[in-house]
């Protein structure tokens, strides 16, 4: 995961090791506002899944470390929450992970151009994220990624739909035996 400052950086090395010793892999962490400020943290369970609960216990449990460290200057308002349907992409295993669905990705630096590139991901060869855009297929350094996130698609909530079903299932059949 990538910080975009320094201050984004202490607070991930802060509370990443808390976070997953609860289970949960930090997504993103942002910083934002000037006179209020805003933390927000997106967090996901190894499943992609994060639930109201997942939020709340990992506020609970980053709060006490994040006032120790004080990474912050001044007030701010913590957010954790789930990286949501049209996630951001930060890691190049979200990049296999979500292959076959459209993206918009945008880049540090300039490409065949542009720094802009939307279309559906073709996966990732070594260390660079294949895109199938209107154009042909683009080829993106991950290092020179600025920012990339899932576009809303009904493909997309499709399958989400599908794959919170597929655990619905599995919760009630653990609960099933679990009470037998």
């Amino acid at each position: 995961m990538r910080a975009s400052n320094h201050v984004e950086e202490k607070v991930i090395a802060a509370i990443e090791p808390a976070a997953a010793d609860l289970g949960y892999r930090l997504v993103r962490v942002r910083l934002s506002g000037l006179r209020r400020k805003r933390l927000q943290i997106m967090a996901e369970r190894d499943d992609g899944t994060m639930l109201l609960e997942d939020c709340e216990r990992l506020s609970r449990a980053i709060s006490p470390i994040l006032d120790a460290a004080d990474p912050i200057d001044g007030h701010y308002d913590l957010e954790v929450s789930s990286p949501g349907i049209d996630r951001p992409l930060v890691r190049l295993e979200d990049f296999t992970r979500f292959a076959g669905h459209e993206a918009k990705l945008e880049t540090a630096q300039m490409i065949e151009g542009r720094k802009r590139f939307k279309g559906v991901l073709a996966g990732v060869d070594g260390d660079r994220i294949r895109i199938a855009t209107t154009e042909g297929e683009a080829s993106i350094p991950f290092a020179w990624l600025a920012d990339a996130k899932l576009v809303l698609t009904d493909k997309l909530i499709e399958e989400d739909l599908k794959r919170a079903k597929a655990l619905e299932e599995q919760d009630n059949e653990r609960e099933t035996r679990k009470n037998q």
